[in-house]
């Protein structure tokens, strides 16, 4: 089989790629990671040169060209069926792919106010509307599904809709967002996790400043 080449930016900013990055490496898919920062609110030129939409993440396959952070994972997932990238159960799956989308596409409150960034000082910041409306919810989706599949992630074991949410534990954290004794158990779980630790090490090393995400 051809190598998986997963092009990501930036560790310290970029939720977009932590997501695949992190759901493959904890699923033990292998890949060639090749970091090519970006810089807001340009872009980097070369992402043209990569990614069908000029953005990364981007997978590349041999011929195969993959964007956009949910489409690697399924990709992945169809390719090593013995992963564990989602649930093993259909039911499990189907709530799982259900919650990723709505991470996917919602939450625009939360991701617009508190930008992940793993270098900033744990601080609160005044917050707009809708910001803790987003968090509740998502406390809400952690709560119910941890309580049924008994943790101490999502659904039992580490899964893509773990990964999907990756981001938003770096946001609860560093803008200190929650309390609730449940919700600060799954952030330990996963910000324990040795695929979260080998990505904070090298987002922690890195010294680029990208203003637009330094709430």
């Amino acid at each position: 089989m051809e190598k998986f080449v997963l092009y990501i930016a930036n560790k310290n900013y970029s939720s977009w790629s932590f997501r695949p990055w992190i759901a493959l490496t904890a699923a033990g898919v292998p890949f060639e990671e090749v970091l090519i920062p970006f810089d807001y609110p340009a872009g980097n030129p070369r992402y043209k040169t990569i990614s069908p939409n000029a953005q990364v993440p981007v997978l590349h396959h041999g011929d195969v060209r993959v964007w956009q952070s949910l489409s690697i994972i399924e990709y992945a997932a169809e390719l090593f069926p013995e992963s564990g990238i989602w649930p093993t159960s259909a039911a499990d799956r189907a709530v799982a792919r259900s919650i990723s989308m709505e991470m996917l596409s919602g939450f625009r409150a939360l991701r617009n106010a508190c930008p992940m960034n793993f270098r900033r000082p744990k601080r609160r910041i005044d917050l707009p509307d809708g910001v803790m409306d987003d968090v509740a919810r998502i406390e809400t989706i952690w709560r119910e599904l941890r309580a049924k599949s008994g943790g101490p992630f999502l659904f039992g074991d580490f899964t893509a809709a773990d990964a999907m949410f990756a981001p938003v534990v770096n946001r609860f954290a560093v803008y200190d967002l929650v309390d609730d004794a449940d919700t600060l158990a799954y952030m330990e779980a996963m910000t324990s996790h040795p695929a979260w630790v080998s990505w904070q090490e090298a987002a922690l090393q890195e010294t680029a400043i990208v203003e637009e995400d330094e709430a």
